[in-house]
Parts: C-alpha cells; sequence; structure tokens
C-alpha cells in the first residue's frame, strides 16, 4: 500500500506505432525542499466570481518541450504538476513558485506502467489492452484505477497487482470517469450514450442509462464535478455539455471550433460553477454555468490547446499544446459585460471580445 502522503497522477503520451502508452506516476512522500508561495495565485476558491475567472491571464510559460504535451494533472492536495509530453518527458512542477522541480525521461511502452518519480522507478506494468488506450482514471477512494480502449473495452485494475480486476466489453470508443466520492463511474458510448455504473457491482450492469439527444460525435472526455451533481463531456466535433449527473438533463451546451486534428479539453472549477474550455481557433473560454452566460474568452497565445486543467484548491488553471503556460487572476485588466449563452444546444462561442 502506497503512503497516504503520496499522491497518484495520470497520463499519456502517444507510442509511436498503434499504442498508446500510460502512466500512473508516484510522487516524493517526502518533499527536499520547503514550497515558497505566491500570493496571487493563492486566492480562495469560495472567492471565485465571474470578475475573478474574467480577470485570468499568463502567469508563468514553460516553452521548452520538444513536442505536443499529451496530459497534464494536479496533485490532490499539494502545489503541484505533472505533465507528459511526445518527447518522452516526464516533468513534475511547484504550481506555487512556477518553478520545474524534476525532469525524467521514459520511452514508450505498450503497457500501462506504474512509476515512481522518487526514484524514477518503474513500479509495476499491467498488460492486457490490444489498442490504444484513450482514457484512464484513479479512483479517489482506494487503489483501484480503470483504462478504457479502442479494443471496445475497459478494465479495472488494482495498483497492488499486475493482473486484471475485472474487464466491461463495450460498443465504440469508451471513455470512463469515476465521481468524486468513488462509488459511481460513467462510460461514454458510441451514438450519445452515457452508461452509470455502482463501482462496487460493475458485473451487474449499468444501473441508470443517459443519451445526449441531437449529437452522436463520440465522447472523447467526462469530468464530474467535485459535488458530483454534474457531468461534462467534450466531444470529437467539439461540442460540450454539461449534464444533471442524477437524471441526465442537459444543463448547458456550446460548439467550439473545430480542430480536426487535435481533441480540446474542457475543466470544471472546483466549485463546480465554471467550465473552461480550449477552442480549435486557439482561444480559451469560460462559462458561468448557473447564470448561463459566457463569462470570457481569451488568446490562449500557445494555439489549440488540447490539455486544459484547473487546479483542486486554487484560483488558477493551466493549458498546454507544446508549450505550458500558467493562468492567474490579474486584478488590473478591465471588465466585459457577460452575455447569455443557449442552454438548450449548442451555443457559439463568439460572445465575448478577446482580451
Amino acid at each position: 500500500m502506497r503512503s497516504s502522503s503520496s499522491i497518484l497522477f495520470f497520463f499519456f503520451f502517444f507510442f509511436r506505432r498503434k499504442y498508446q502508452s500510460f502512466f500512473l506516476v508516484q510522487t516524493p512522500s517526502k518533499p527536499d525542499r520547503q514550497t515558497p508561495t505566491i500570493s496571487v495565485a493563492m486566492i480562495s476558491l469560495t472567492e471565485l466570481d465571474d470578475d475573478t475567472v474574467r480577470s485570468m491571464s499568463i502567469g508563468a510559460v514553460f516553452s521548452d518541450f520538444g513536442g505536443k504535451i499529451n496530459s497534464v494533472d494536479f496533485h490532490r492536495k499539494d502545489d503541484l504538476l505533472v505533465t507528459a509530453s511526445e518527447d518522452d518527458s516526464v516533468r513534475l512542477y511547484d504550481i506555487a513558485s512556477a518553478k520545474l522541480l524534476k525532469t525524467t525521461y521514459h520511452k514508450k511502452h505498450e503497457s500501462l506502467r506504474y512509476l515512481s518519480l522518487y526514484d524514477n522507478r518503474c513500479l509495476r506494468y499491467f498488460k492486457g489492452h490490444k489498442d490504444k488506450v484513450v482514457s484512464l482514471c484513479m479512483s479517489p477512494i482506494n487503489d483501484s484505477f480503470m483504462s478504457s480502449s479502442l479494443d471496445h473495452s475497459i478494465r479495472i485494475w488494482d495498483l497492488r497487482v499486475n493482473a486484471c480486476q475485472g474487464i466491461l466489453h463495450l460498443r465504440g470508443r469508451p471513455t470512463v470517469a469515476y465521481d468524486q466520492q468513488g462509488l459511481v463511474f460513467a462510460v461514454a458510448m458510441e451514438g450519445g450514450a452515457i452508461k452509470l455504473f455502482d463501482s462496487r457491482s460493475y458485473d451487474k450492469g449499468p444501473f441508470d442509462t443517459f443519451l445526449v439527444g441531437g449529437d452522436t460525435a463520440e465522447v472523447c472526455d467526462i469530468k464530474f464535478s467535485n459535488d458530483g451533481k454534474s457531468m461534462l463531456l467534450t466531444t470529437t466535433s467539439n461540442n460540450i455539455y454539461v449534464l444533471d449527473a442524477y437524471g441526465g438533463d442537459k444543463r448547458c451546451g456550446f460548439s467550439l471550433e473545430p480542430s480536426p486534428s487535435t481533441n480540446i479539453e474542457a475543466t470544471f472549477t472546483p466549485d463546480g460553477q465554471y467550465v473552461v474550455s480550449g477552442s480549435g481557433d486557439g482561444t480559451l473560454h469560460a462559462w458561468n454555468i448557473n447564470m448561463q452566460n459566457e463569462v470570457s474568452c481569451w488568446n490562449s497565445h500557445i494555439g489549440i490547446a488540447s490539455c486544459l486543467k484547473w487546479a483542486p484548491r486554487r484560483a488558477m488553471f493551466v493549458a498546454a499544446s507544446t508549450v505550458l503556460t500558467f493562468w492567474i487572476p490579474d486584478s488590473s485588466k478591465p471588465t466585459v459585460d457577460p452575455r447569455p449563452m443557449d442552454t438548450e444546444g449548442a451555443a457559439p462561442s463568439e460572445h465575448v471580445p478577446q482580451q
């Protein structure tokens, strides 16, 4: 069993042939130096409002990657960020001081790997998928994790053993996510179907199924809000939907510019009140879900942001392409009036002028 003070990050990058190699990374449980802080990045999430979100600006840039950044993830409790990119690098950052702490290099592999950044060692291999892995998520309550693949399967694993603990065979390109309590996981399937499973009895089949009407594009990413009340879906056609996680009703939906060769990512803020996303035209967008309006639109300055995540405990998010950027509030930025978005279908993203 791993130390309770350590955390697992999940990320992936493309295998050189047909596979996609995923890594589970364990960070050191005892940092070797004290973490400094930057006051502007330490705004409490309870203070998030339209003006704060609208004021977000680039606070740090890291441009020394040798290829596309394929995944980013935050530590749940500490101010740490990990990235993986096509240059085979795995990089660990202190987000409070905006400093690179460590870089390691790992050749791509056909299986899932569990890596330790503490001593740069592979702790375990997980083999079984026959095609590219497209989704990976860790249970927030135990050592279980799930992977989904283009071989039309979802596999359930345990970090402590190599063998697969369970398998679900599904149609299409399945995408999977746990809710924040670890009691339910959602699977997005072919034709816009979302199936909900009890993680303790998934072998009995889904206990509920939702349909995202009017959009048959494959779902490339699915996330639950921290309170478990909403689900965020991103499709390969760059449509984004917020669903009620209990009844499946569509709370809002919006369309972004297409990016045929790149899947974009959208993220909830930790309070579940806002959604931030990239777009195919190189812009970033933020929406207030409850007020049903687009709060802001920014130039990403890095092209199409294929990776985007909001920090779990901070007024901060990161966006990445071949460049990594940290976004933090800037009180000197002027404010603009928000405009409404469509809550029935997909709303155009061109609501607010770029800042």
